[in-house]
């Protein structure tokens, strides 16, 4: 546990180291260049790496190609077997390596200057060839591994994954990147099903209950009775949301009142709606908030569709 505990603060105080070299030293100021350029670059971020930095730039790659960034990840021994004819001029790549002096990058490096490819590079050492081949170097601060033998990549591997990460969430800030973006990119699974909206999951046309103004209880009452909502809409010539009926109002109006009743004296004015464009996990939100089932949809006031909770539900939003 006490070594647990030690491997934790130690790579926290990398993250620290970093954080303050970002704010304090060069590497702010390249870190911000490096940001421009990929976000002007016509091609792809190509990443590449040896040994453990390699595996940080899979990563990396991974991240950048889902947030709107196209990366790929090519290895530096298979470019040297004919991956490098992959890399076009408007590509960017960007290297990892600690030390500066990983032999394998030679090769990407040397093909990169050849054909004027532009070259960030990610290295604890600036001045290493690595280095000082790059148009952009980020330099990384050095830091204690929290190998007790100082071999193992550990706290700069940390900082290689974050520097990346922070990379890649600059461009998603730059860029505009979307919710409804990142729903294009990542259509599957949970998260996917909470990045739909409400206009691709809700009821329209004849399946939404509906009636006018001037209806009466009796009207609202088959109108209900008919879909499967538990409420009806109500509203005006121009189509406009005016009010809801549900069935709690109905349990309540059978008490007092005559079934001919206009239903404007038994409905809920200004009843919850929402754009179609909501997100259903928003939408869902609405729902446990309001203690409600039902939300209609409506643009510009009109009425367009329904939503229930069950839609939501069954979509796997929850």
């Amino acid at each position: 546990m006490l070594s647990a505990v030690q491997t934790v603060r130690i790579e926290q105080e990398a993250l620290a180291t970093l954080a303050q070299a970002l704010r304090e030293t060069d590497l702010g100021d390249s870190f911000a260049l490096a940001v421009d350029t990929i976000h002007d670059t016509k091609g792809r971020v190509i990443v590449t790496g040896m040994g453990k930095s390699g595996i940080i730039g899979r990563k990396i790659a991974a991240t950048m190609t889902s947030t709107g960034t196209r990366s790929m990840f090519i290895h530096p021994g298979e470019a040297s077997h004919g991956d490098l004819g992959m890399i076009t001029p408007d590509d960017l790549v960007m290297a990892l390596t600690w030390s500066g002096e990983t032999t394998e990058l030679g090769d990407i490096i040397a093909y990169c200057r050849r054909f004027g490819v532009k070259l960030i590079v990610c290295t604890s050492r600036a001045d290493s060839t690595a280095g000082r081949a790059a148009d952009i170097c980020l330099p990384l601060p050095a830091v204690r591994e929290a190998c007790p033998n100082q071999l193992a990549p550990t706290s700069s591997t940390t900082m290689q994954v974050v520097l990346g990460d922070a990379l890649a969430i600059a461009l998603i800030e730059k860029r505009g990147f979307s919710k409804s973006d990142f729903h294009v990119l990542h259509p599957g699974g949970r998260l996917g099903a909470q990045l739909t909206t409400v206009g691709q999951l809700m009821g329209t046309g004849e399946a939404v209950p509906v009636v006018s103004t001037g209806a009466t209880l009796m009207d609202a009452t088959f109108e209900m009775s008919r879909k499967r909502y538990g409420s009806t809409a109500v509203v005006n010539e121009q189509g406009e949301l005016v009010g809801a009926f549900t069935d709690g109002d109905l349990r309540r109006s059978f008490a007092t009142n005559h079934l001919h009743d206009d239903i404007s004296a038994h409905m809920t004015s200004s009843p919850l709606a929402v754009p179609p464009t909501t997100l259903s996990s928003d939408a869902l939100r609405i729902m446990n908030e309001n203690a409600v089932t039902v939300l209609f949809v409506c643009e510009n006031r009109r009425l367009v569709g329904a939503i229930h909770l069950h839609d939501v539900l069954r979509h796997g939003v929850a």
